[in-house]
């Protein structure tokens, strides 16, 4: 399945159900032949989002990446109907191919509610009009990428423009931080669950690369092999998906082939949306 226009990520959430809390979906045929984990972590929460109260919605989730997906075999996600209570709904989903489980996760819905309100301010960065996209940035190093590569960056339904220019021949050491404008390419429909979907899917985007910024002297972006191991994710208020965000991501540590990257989301006029945790393996291409 092509994913290089937001419709063809609506389409791939859209999962057939097979039974009673159990449902099934496709893949995106990625170029590094394997499921992405964004992918996972949306139809998942589509997933439990079928089984949930039509006023509740996911404020927080956790997950596990367990096994590499099979991008040529559909994915079957189980959802496990774990609590129903008066403001909260837990659901744990679990995500089978060939018989085993490569991706589990719990999810947390609730009301919305009157409370406390803070948050941290956004950090001071150019606004996404003043930046070019990741395409333009890597275009004048095409040949040395290579196509297969670069349709990495092409076959892709969100659209970015990072605020640092790091390219994959970078050979200096950074320190481990980052910032990322991004959103979907074309307009969404006013579907809050579909937005929150959408977001699960962009967050797995410039994580683990951030964790190996600060090693960019010994090695290089592309050669290592990045995978995710857990993701967390908290959803603290409304947003679109189709308007941009900003994507402040650091990487407090890495330390026995793993990297810690943490992310916080926040829209053009600087409300903190979401917060992100990933920790994920990094080892150096065989």
């Amino acid at each position: 399945m092509d994913m290089n226009k937001i419709e063809d990520l609506v389409d791939l959430l859209e999962l057939d159900q097979i039974e009673e809390n159990i449902y099934k979906g496709d893949s995106h045929r990625t170029p590094w032949k394997r499921v992405y984990g964004g992918q996972v972590l949306a139809q998942a929460m589509t997933a439990a989002n079928r089984t949930v109260p039509a006023d509740r919605f996911v404020h927080s989730m956790h997950g596990y990446f367990i096994l590499a997906g099979d991008i040529d075999r559909p994915i079957v996600y189980n959802v496990d109907r774990l609590r129903d209570g008066g403001s909260f709904t837990t659901r744990r989903v679990v995500a089978i191919q060939h018989g085993k489980a490569i991706f589990n996760a719990a999810f947390s819905f609730q009301l919305e509610q009157e409370g406390l309100d803070h948050q941290i301010s956004m950090p001071n960065v150019p606004m996404p009009d003043m930046l070019a996209t990741d395409l333009q940035i890597l275009e004048p190093f095409r040949d040395r990428i290579g196509e297969s590569r670069m349709q990495i960056y092409l076959n892709r339904p969100i659209e970015f423009r990072p605020v640092e220019k790091i390219t994959p021949f970078e050979d200096r050491e950074r320190s481990p931080m980052r910032h990322i404008w991004f959103k979907a390419k074309g307009q969404l429909p006013d579907n809050k669950r579909l937005h929150q979907q959408i977001l699960a899917f962009a967050s797995d985007y410039n994580l683990l690369t951030t964790a190996v910024l600060p090693h960019l002297d010994e090695i290089k972006i592309h050669q290592c092999f990045l995978a995710s191991l857990d993701h967390a994710m908290w959803i603290h208020r409304d947003f679109r998906a189709d308007e941009w965000l900003l994507y402040a991501v650091d990487s407090p540590s890495a330390s026995n082939s793993r990297g810690f990257t943490r992310g916080n989301i926040f829209n053009e006029q600087g409300i903190l949306v979401a917060s992100v945790v990933q920790e994920g393996l990094i080892r150096r291409r065989k």
